[in-house]
């Protein structure tokens, strides 16, 4: 029986015992970590920021100290040895920015000294960093007389921070590979390592001969050991559903998938929270940091927009990540902004991922957020989007053309000669898909694979609206409705029982602007 209980929302609370004393809403997470701590010993989980990584380490730090009457009620505690209690290392970067190796070095000595504070070690021989690490390890199995657990949260923050200029993120690279290289021959003194953060280093150029981390990012039965599912939010957050629509929180907010279309999406508990303490539907995730370097990277290397709903990449590439290596699709899918939809095994062993938007909230605010990169302005943008959304409320085909011819014709000159994503073929279409994206509209797109095409349907206000754009050289070809026609787009929406309409687009790239704006209109 759901709890009908309100209680208080957990947002921002990282810390296990808080939660559990202070009446707040948890998330059982424990069937998951006994599976967990019962299969290996040495672990690594990339997630994106908020998901509750910091909460998941701090759960495991009071479970392995035998603080029972913390899991009163929860699935593992009639499952765990009490009697049995570690002496528990916890290592966190994420506070803080920090732009040198003496900064990182500093961090980490202070850290050691807060953690042997902690467990009562007084002996402390200073000496260099992988010394002391290793020391405090050594001594903490001594005087507790079990192997130590480490915990490391964030670990890749550092270098992260610094990703744009890879000088200095190599330097502060190298400093923690000094530190983690010590997690290798301390395996006598060890009995569990989980380390987290938000992109996945190789193991080569940060973690120095430690083979035996088992990635589990990508396992299916640790897909939900981050993260709210459907059930989570029907049942144990019961009482703060009343006057939200349900459906609407499930398409702005669900939609993480760390595995096949077999594994349950999760949502990001961050949005879910602030929208029950909000009470009203924003990018409450995504506005919690402006991903900078994302949108420089982006921008760098001319992306085609609508395909961002449609990638695909091998499972090599969506782990790789160094500083002189990020995939696209590498760094996207790590920081949160696509998820996997779907996985194919076309060969045994090589499986091939079919990534996109996890949901609306990304969706639209990431679309909105490279507006400026594509040459309409943050102001600007504003007024075409409320102008669109008007159109799309009055069903105005006339005033949708005008609307168009308006917004390229006010893309500025200089911006063309300054920009160099304006010489990338998908640019025109990337403007027109991340337009009406950024709207946060109800949107599918059919074929992104070729570039200054893009073929999509809009469904807004019980109106369809199937559009195909092409990129001309200078005169119309007439090309762009008889396709959409060609293609029998509007099949699988004539049960709908809604207006389809037919929206052929033709853009000149030598003129700049709409050619054509083909209309036809289904009953």
């Amino acid at each position: 029986m759901p709890d009908a209980h309100r209680r208080k929302l957990p947002i921002g609370i990282q810390t296990f015992s808080d939660i559990r004393e202070g009446d707040y809403y948890y998330v059982d997470k424990t069937p998951h970590i006994e599976r967990l701590i019962n299969q290996n010993k040495y672990y690594f989980l990339s997630r994106p920021r908020r998901f509750g990584k910091s909460l998941l380490l701090d759960t495991l730090r009071c479970l392995f100290e035998g603080r029972q009457t913390l899991f009163d009620g929860l699935y593992i505690h009639d499952r765990w040895d009490w009697q049995q209690r570690y002496p528990v290392i916890r290592i966190s970067f994420a506070d803080g920015v920090m732009q040198s190796r003496e900064g990182l070095d500093e961090r980490i000595r202070e850290q050691l000294r807060v953690q042997r504070e902690q467990l009562g070690i007084t002996q402390h021989h200073k000496t260099d960093i992988p010394g002391e690490f290793s020391a405090l390890i050594r001594a903490a199995h001594q005087q507790y007389g079990q192997r130590v657990v480490v915990l490391i949260d964030e670990y890749d923050k550092p270098i992260l921070d610094n990703i744009l200029v890879p000088e200095r993120a190599r330097e502060l690279r190298e400093g923690l590979k000094n530190l983690y290289s010590v997690i290798k021959d301390a395996d006598p003194h060890l009995h569990f390592v989980l380390l987290t953060g938000v992109s996945k280093f190789s193991k080569v150029s940060l973690f120095s001969g430690l083979n035996n981390l088992n990635d589990i990012t990508l396992d299916a039965p640790f897909s939900m050991l981050c993260g709210y599912t459907d059930e989570d939010i029907d049942t144990v957050f019961t009482p703060e559903l009343p006057g939200l629509d349900r459906e609407a929180i499930r398409q702005w907010y669900n939609g993480y998938r760390w595995g096949g279309s077999e594994v349950a999406s999760v949502y990001n508990p961050f949005d879910v929270l602030l929208l029950f303490q909000k009470r009203e539907f924003g990018p409450y995730w995504f506005e919690s940091a402006t991903p900078t370097f994302l949108v420089d990277i982006l921008k760098q290397r001319g992306v085609f927009t609508p395909r961002l709903e449609a990638l695909q990449a091998k499972a090599q590439l969506l782990g790789r990540f160094d500083v002189d290596d990020i995939t696209t699709e590498g760094l996207l899918f790590q920081t949160g902004y696509i998820t996997i939809k779907d996985v194919q095994e076309p060969m045994l062993g090589y499986r091939l991922y079919t990534l996109g938007f996890p949901n609306r909230e990304v969706e639209s605010s990431l679309n909105d957020l490279l507006l400026p990169v594509l040459g309409i302005s943050a102001s600007e943008a504003q007024t075409h989007q409320l102008a669109l959304f008007d159109i799309f409320q009055r069903h105005d085909l006339a005033a949708l053309e005008a609307h168009l011819r308006a917004l390229y014709a006010g893309l500025p000159h200089d911006w063309y000669r300054n920009n160099p994503i304006a010489q990338y073929e998908g640019h025109y279409a990337s403007v027109f898909y991340s337009h009406f994206a950024a709207l946060g509209l109800d949107m599918t797109v059919e074929d992104a694979s070729h570039h200054g095409k893009v073929d999509m349907s809009v469904d807004v206000g019980g109106h369809i609206y199937l559009f195909e754009f092409k990129v001309v050289k200078q005169l119309p070809e007439g090309t762009a409705l008889a396709q959409i026609k060609h293609k029998g787009y509007a099949d699988k929406h004539r049960a709908s029982g809604k207006p389809i309409h037919l929206i052929g687009v033709e853009f000149s790239s030598i003129k700049r602007q709409i050619v054509a704006f083909e209309v036809e209109t289904l009953a």
